[in-house]
């Protein structure tokens, strides 16, 4: 990164992808967040490449992807495919510091997959980086502070993904669908992307089944807690991902059984004073109860927690409580340019 000043860094700014909903994010985020940004560069296919976006930064045209051009960056943010990322991603890093969207590299040891609020430091000397999963990124921002707080014997998740999660093809499909139905066109609606009809319904089935009965996003979430939060291999996570009929955010349940007794006063003051995290929990407002909601939580950078409770099932070492995050900020496009920033505090950049 050069330097301007002896208090202002700027860096030369790479984005792969960044015509896509997680890649706008991405530069809608460094736009927002005054990330100090000398030049963007914005990194595409031969179908985007000589197309103009126009940014905060300025007019800035597409390029035809390039590795040796996108390693000439200070920082890199990769939103394309795994595939893509296998392909190029450990090149770049050579000389950029690469943040990876996808999967391709969550569970290699030798690249941290962070939070920055949880596990800012593990990006520190680290030139290739990974983005967890949204749903892990949205759940871990209320878990990480309880887990802190009362220790934990074991996680247990039930999630509610938007169909934005699968693309605007999904989100695609649950318009049109929910339009034929509406009309009277048809009883039940088409699909395609999904395995079932989404409108007026909801899909237990995210990723394809593995050989213990659960989805691989519902592993994502188990392998991808531990290692963000240094658990053992073992450590029992459980989680169930289930679709749901709306466009964006995802919400979660989320039961944790502690190792000490609880107490959800202290609970709830702790996540209402934790970065990231909007408290949103008054239960007893008979005139508009107020707790997280996908329609709230969208378009905001903190994830809402509420209905923060005592667990029935484990009694005073329990706590259950019901999370909504933005999956494409908060999950994705925000988490990556936060890693940007530690990287920054860091002095990698």
């Amino acid at each position: 990164m050069r330097v301007q000043s002896n208090t202002h860094l700027d860096a030369v700014v790479g984005v792969v992808g960044a015509t896509g909903a997680v890649g706008k994010e991405v530069v809608g985020c460094l736009e927002k967040r005054d990330f100090p940004v000398d030049k963007l560069r914005i990194f595409g296919s031969a179908r985007s490449a000589g197309s103009v976006v126009k940014t905060k930064f300025g007019d800035v045209e597409v390029e035809l992807f390039d590795q040796s051009a996108a390693a000439e960056c200070d920082v890199c943010f990769l939103a394309v495919s795994g595939d893509f990322a296998l392909e190029h991603a450990r090149a770049i890093s050579k000389s950029c510091i690469v943040i990876d969207n996808s999967s391709a590299f969550r569970y290699e040891p030798d690249v941290p997959l962070v939070i920055p609020e949880i596990n800012g430091k593990a990006c520190k000397g680290k030139n290739l980086i990974a983005n967890p999963n949204c749903t892990t990124a949205i759940g871990l921002m209320g878990l990480s502070p309880l887990m802190k707080k009362f220790g934990a014997k074991r996680v247990l998740m039930s999630t509610y993904q938007a169909s934005s999660g699968a693309g605007q093809e999904g989100m695609d499909e649950l318009k049109a669908g929910t339009i034929q139905v509406t009309s009277g066109e048809k009883e039940v609606a088409d699909h395609k992307h999904f395995a079932h009809p989404l409108p007026f319904n909801v899909i237990p089935h995210i990723d394809k089944f593995q050989e213990n009965g659960y989805t691989k996003e519902e592993m994502k979430v188990t392998w991808e807690t531990r290692k963000i939060c240094d658990m053992p291999d073992d450590f029992p996570v459980s989680c169930t991902a289930v679709r749901i009929p709306t466009f964006r955010a995802h919400s979660e349940t989320i039961v944790l059984e502690t190792e000490q007794k609880v107490d959800v006063k202290v609970a709830q003051d702790l996540l209402a004073s934790s970065p990231g995290v909007k408290l949103v929990d008054d239960v007893q407002n008979t005139e508009s109860p107020q707790y997280p909601m996908p329609l709230t939580a969208t378009g905001q950078y903190d994830v809402e927690v509420g209905r923060v409770r005592r667990s029935e099932a484990f009694g005073d070492y329990g706590l259950e409580f019901f999370v909504s995050g933005d999956q494409l900020l908060r999950g994705a496009a925000l988490n990556a340019v936060l890693v940007a920033e530690e990287c920054v505090k860091n002095g990698d950049l």
